[in-house]
């Protein structure tokens, strides 16, 4: 089960092998761009704070839950409206503080999508 050297995607500017831009390293990019989009987020979660909302999870697992999960969690237990809902392929669930407010499904995304 090795991936040939061959398929990493190189940079097209150095030459190097590319990765996913995960915060796993000193090579997370965290550019202006990047910076917008998370005021840009929060500026979503600042005018939609206390009413009905979605929290969408599609496939979210346990790797890094403190991105999403955790603060979909969080948002949904500190606001009656909100309804979190989680598609995950053997990783559907909430937790008991907001069960009442949450939709798990079980199944690949894909699928559930199409059939939506």
């Amino acid at each position: 089960m090795r991936v040939p050297s061959e398929l990493v995607p190189k940079c097209p500017v150095c030459g190097k092998p590319m990765s996913m831009n995960l915060r796993a390293d000193d090579t997370f990019v965290e550019d202006d761009g990047w910076h917008k989009a998370a005021e840009r987020y929060d500026e979503f979660l600042r005018r939609h704070e206390g009413l009905h909302i979605l929290f969408l999870e599609l496939g979210v697992g346990m790797n890094t839950p403190v991105i999403i999960k955790y603060p979909f969690w969080k948002m949904t237990y500190a606001n009656p409206k909100a309804v979190y809902t989680c598609v995950n392929y053997g990783e559907a669930y909430a937790p008991d503080e907001i069960r009442g407010q949450s939709i798990c499904i079980n199944g690949d995304i894909h699928e559930v999508l199409n059939a939506l």
